[in-house]
């Protein structure tokens, strides 16, 4: 069986209107289930750990409520505003938002992730969340269709 690679995009919110967080859920879900493919990090130090610390939740107990509830994206919306008080600060949201969108990769990541996916670097695509489509869908395609 094939491990299984998250297709949800960096740029992709649910109604709590957070960037990146159902992207989150759906690896650090499938991690705890041991179907996340190789390739990716249930929770890595990037845009998943800048989305919990955006929004203030541990990472220890974000993945223990994983693993003890399996919830739905939508159950853990309501995790996260209930650890919240009811409620998310609009701005906080909004620069954490910004933070996601304005993310840029190195040179290098950049250079590797449009060489892998075979299209020319002309400078047009920069930021994090495009190049890591690119990444994903490469992944994919390598994983389940070539």
């Amino acid at each position: 069986m094939s491990k299984i690679v998250p297709m949800i995009s960096s740029g992709v919110a649910g109604p709590l209107g957070v960037l990146h967080l159902p992207r989150l859920w759906q690896k650090a879900s499938l991690e705890v289930a041991g179907k996340l493919h190789a390739d990716y990090p249930g929770c890595g130090k990037g845009y998943d750990q800048m989305v919990l610390d955006g929004l203030g939740i541990d990472r220890e107990e974000f993945f223990s409520y994983l693993k003890n509830s399996k919830p739905t994206y939508i159950q853990l919306e309501s995790w996260i505003l209930a650890k919240k008080g009811g409620t998310l600060d609009a701005a906080t949201v909004k620069k954490l938002n910004e933070s996601i969108k304005g993310f840029v990769h190195s040179d290098e990541t950049r250079k590797s992730i449009l060489d892998a996916s075979g299209r020319p670097d002309d400078g047009s695509i920069k930021d994090a969340v495009n190049l890591n489509n690119l990444d994903d869908w490469q992944t994919f395609f390598n994983a389940e269709l070539k």
